[in-house]
C-alpha cells in the first residue's frame, strides 16, 4: 500500500531531513508516526501528500502508493493520486465562508460529482462522523471537536474503493483527552473497511493507550518500529 525505500530528503541549506527511511504499511494498517519536534515528521508527510517543493531539495531512494511512484510523480499525475489520499491538518484548513456541507463537499465538486450524489454523499458521511443536522452551520459556529471531524469528513467523503489512505498530521493536537479517544475511535472503523490511516503525532499519551504500530524518527532518521503486540 504505503512503501519508504531508503529515502532521504537533504536540502542544501540544511542538510539531511530525512536520512534512509524504509518502511511499508500494508492495506487496512494504522500506524502511528512519532518524534521529536524538528525530526522530520512533516516533511514524510508533505513527501506522502505530495506537497513537498522538490525544486530546491535532493530526493533520493523511492516512495510508493498504491501502486504509485509518488517520488517521481509528474504534475499533471498529483491531482489523481491524491483523490486516493485523504489529508487531515491539525488547524483544520476548513474555509469559514463556507457551511459545513459546502467543506465536505469539495473534494466531489472538484472530481464533477452531479449535486444528487453529493447531497446523498456528504450527509451519509457527516452522519458517520457524528454532525448529523450541522450541515448548515459555517466552521466558526462549531467547536474544536467539531470542525476536527468537518475535517475528516471532508478526507473520507469520495469514499472506497477509490479512497485508499488518510494521512493525518497531529488530528488530536488541539483536543481534550475525550475528544481525542472519540477521534481515534473513526479511525479505526476506517481502518476496519481496509482503509489505511498514518497519523503523525507528538501526543505520547494517546499513543500509548492505544495497541497500534508506532513508527519513529530521530533526526530524520527511523529508529524504531514497534508493532501492537
Amino acid at each position: 500500500m504505503l512503501r519508504f525505500d531508503n529515502v532521504s530528503l537533504r536540502y542544501p541549506e540544511v542538510g539531511d531531513v530525512l536520512r534512509n527511511v524504509s518502511f511499508h504499511l500494508a492495506k487496512g494498517e494504522i500506524a502511528f508516526l512519532t518524534g521529536h519536534s524538528g525530526a522530520g515528521k512533516s516533511t514524510l508527510f508533505k513527501l506522502i501528500a505530495m506537497m513537498e517543493d522538490k525544486r530546491n531539495s535532493q530526493l533520493r531512494g523511492q516512495i510508493t502508493f498504491n501502486n504509485h511512484n509518488v517520488s517521481r510523480a509528474k504534475n499533471r499525475q498529483i491531482p489523481l493520486i491524491r483523490r486516493e489520499i485523504g489529508l487531515i491538518f491539525q488547524d483544520y484548513k476548513l474555509l469559514n465562508d463556507r457551511t459545513v456541507f459546502d467543506n465536505v463537499a469539495l473534494p466531489l465538486i472538484i472530481m464533477g460529482w452531479s449535486y444528487k450524489d453529493i447531497a446523498g454523499r456528504v450527509r451519509a458521511v457527516l452522519d458517520k462522523v457524528g454532525l448529523r443536522g450541522k450541515e448548515k452551520k459555517y466552521p466558526f459556529m462549531l467547536s474544536g471537536g467539531e470542525q476536527q471531524r468537518v475535517g475528516i469528513a471532508r478526507a473520507v467523503v469520495v469514499g472506497q474503493p477509490q479512497q485508499q489512505l488518510i494521512l493525518a498530521d497531529e488530528p488530536t493536537g488541539n483536543l481534550d483527552p475525550d475528544l481525542s479517544a472519540e477521534i481515534m475511535k473513526l479511525f479505526e472503523q476506517f481502518q476496519q473497511i481496509g482503509i489505511t490511516v498514518l497519523i503523525v503525532t507528538h501526543d505520547i499519551s494517546l499513543i500509548s493507550k492505544l495497541n497500534h504500530r508506532v513508527l519513529t524518527l530521530e533526526h530524520g532518521q527511523l529508529i524504531s518500529d514497534s508493532r501492537p503486540s
